[in-house]
């Protein structure tokens, strides 16, 4: 199994849709950077594992999941840093490959000390990119496929049978 854990302020800070979204409204950053881990996690396959600072967000420590997303806010007095490195560490066994989203270089020194692999900001959005357009593919692809008849018939008798379908008159 392969788990991404992602370094939320660090790859908002880094993107610049995110970083324009972030001067305006910081909440909607990171929902956006949640949805697009949402498409990243249901194309790849990966376990995306998400997580902000306390910093930005007053209160205790809170989860929860979006799209098969976690989203995990620390503790306050953690950094995301910190429980990247905890995670790293706890889902750490012979049957998972773990991959930190980050460009904070020291962090990724870290994560390496660890046996997890980096991606960087960059990388990642690379590869998010790349994904988006395997997604519009894939649903052009499926747009333009016209259902397969045995019987061939008239454009107009189609619409008949649609209508009949929808249980339009």
């Amino acid at each position: 199994m392969d788990i991404l854990l992602v370094d939320g302020y660090n790859i908002i800070g880094a993107w610049p849709e995110l970083m324009a979204l972030r001067d305006r409204d910081l909440p909607a950053a990171r929902d956006r950077l949640v949805e697009k881990m949402a498409e990243y996690q249901a194309f790849s396959g990966y376990r995306v594992i998400v997580v902000f600072d306390a910093q930005y967000v007053q209160g205790t420590e809170r989860k929860y999941k979006y799209h098969s997303v976690e989203v995990i806010f620390t503790k306050e007095n953690e950094t995301a840093d910190q429980r990247i490195e905890k995670m790293a560490i706890s889902l750490s066994n012979r049957k998972t490959q773990i991959h930190v989203a980050t460009s904070d270089y020291t962090e990724q020194w870290a994560i390496f000390g660890q046996g997890a692999l980096r991606k960087s900001a960059r990388e990642l959005m690379i590869e998010m990119e790349s994904i988006e357009k395997g997604i519009n593919k894939n649903v052009k692809t499926i747009q333009e496929k016209k259902p397969v008849t045995k019987i061939p018939i008239s454009e107009e008798l189609a619409e008949i049978f649609e209508k009949w379908r929808r249980g339009e008159k």
